[in-house]
């Protein structure tokens, strides 16, 4: 594995074989949770395991600006003293780099504040749509002026009102934007859910004291609730192991051990899905820490090849960010994959849909492309390629796992994407993947 000299651009040798132990940076989505319940409570909070990605240092740096602050220590843990509940008027725009999670949860946060606050982002960021915030939150009583539904956002802030919402799509974004502002509204906010999404948001709010009831479809919250600080370790993040979970599935002798892996049920779908593919999953041990499941893992490639699968429905919403690397390595399964309902694939940092299909056709692949999913046969034999991540951190690292198996070297364009979400990334491959 080498980089050429533009810096952007990782070459990618095909491998024999995977093996290695690892305990991965912190979860993306556990890390901007407790960044910004850090930043709303009394007290200081210490985090652990932080994720090293940048988007979760976004909603660092925005709680800073709202008047938190914030202190990195040399042995990697983040302090977080908050605000006691009340955030300044920032001096600065609220910059939210690449990351939709920040400007969603962010805006819920902040809506119940006495401000104005000015959201931006980078050009890929300012292409995704935040109107799905905009109305729940307008609902509440929130006034949020976008650009044709995309940021900036400029969020005046107002005392804020109860609503009970049905969410219309599955997003965790939206559900925490809404459970944020009901926390620090008047009356009990109620949520209710047609497709189960991801509950971090209902663990951190409980670590840091919130109380929270949930019942099979809907999840409330009551108003003028006060959050503590509270002492963490962030899991490391299931949506980084995808990467290597998959590069397993493609060698019959490869072994892999992930030690303190973020094992919540609302993510572990990726497990139960690639164990039907054939991955051996052997769970070592398993703890709970603030209400998320902490385990460690081993996991071994199926002696006889990866399966095949048919992933729609509400399996689709769960595997929404995992979705991409499943189908990068789809050719090289037995039965190959079926991928539908995921069109929302097609709004994330690019158009994930397009650019695998464009990418596994760039390394000889047939596929075929569907406004909400791909087709994509099994038993094919993939060559080298150029690979175009499109800026985009999850093609970028999709990509590198699909090329362990070609023929050839491929050439991954815009490699440094990956920086957004797992600047670790390419060197662990590089230690994992045996010659």
């Amino acid at each position: 594995m080498s980089t050429t000299a533009s810096q952007s651009t990782q070459v990618i040798r095909p491998a024999r074989t995977l093996r290695g132990s690892v305990r991965l940076p912190g979860d993306k989505s556990i890390s901007h949770r407790y960044a910004m319940l850090a930043g709303l409570a009394e007290g200081t909070t210490q985090i652990s395991n932080f994720s090293t990605g940048a988007d979760p240092h976004s909603s660092l740096a925005c709680m800073a600006a709202l008047g938190a602050t914030v202190v990195k220590k040399d042995d990697g843990t983040i302090e977080v003293t908050g605000t006691a509940g009340s955030f300044r008027q920032p001096t600065v725009d609220l910059d939210c780099g690449n990351s939709g999670s920040t400007m969603r949860m962010l805006a819920g946060l902040i809506a119940p504040h006495p401000h104005t606050f000015t959201l931006i982002g980078d050009a890929s960021l300012t292409r995704r749509p935040m109107e799905r915030i905009r109305k729940p939150l307008a609902q509440m009583g929130a006034t949020i002026d976008l650009t044709d539904g995309h940021a900036p956002m400029i969020v005046h802030g107002h005392p804020l009102k109860a609503i009970s919402f049905d969410t219309p799509i599955p997003s965790a974004q939206v559900k925490t934007a809404v459970l944020f502002a009901g926390l620090q509204a008047e009356g009990t906010t109620s949520i209710k859910e047609s497709v189960r999404t991801r509950d971090h948001s209902e663990h951190a709010l409980r670590a840091f004291g919130a109380a929270i009831e949930r019942t099979p479809e809907t999840i409330s919250i009551a108003g003028g609730q006060r959050l503590r600080a509270i002492n963490a370790t962030v899991p490391g993040d299931i949506s980084s192991a995808a990467f290597f979970l998959c590069a397993a599935l493609l060698f019959p002798d490869s072994q892999l051990v992930i030690d303190d892996l973020g094992m919540n049920p609302t993510r572990a779908a990726l497990l139960d899905v690639l164990s039907g593919l054939g991955l051996k999953v052997k769970v070592l041990n398993i703890e709970e820490q603030h209400g998320e499941m902490i385990g460690t893992i081993q996991v071994n490639g199926p002696h006889n090849g990866a399966g095949g699968a048919d992933i729609s429905g509400a399996l689709s919403a769960q595997l929404i960010d995992e979705l991409p690397v499943i189908a990068a390595i789809a050719p090289y399964t037995r039965n190959g994959i079926r991928i539908r309902d995921a069109k929302e694939l097609r709004i994330k940092e690019s158009d994930r849909i397009a650019l695998v299909a464009q990418n596994l056709r760039a390394m000889g692949a047939q596929v075929t492309e569907h406004e909400d999913g791909l087709d994509i046969p099994g038993n094919q034999t993939l060559h080298g390629g150029d690979i175009e991540s499109g800026d985009d951190h999850r093609i970028a690292m999709a990509f590198s796992i699909a090329a362990l198996r070609a023929t050839g070297e491929s050439a991954i364009h815009g490699a440094e994407a990956a920086q957004i979400s797992f600047p670790e990334f390419y060197t662990l491959l590089d230690r994992f993947s045996e010659r």
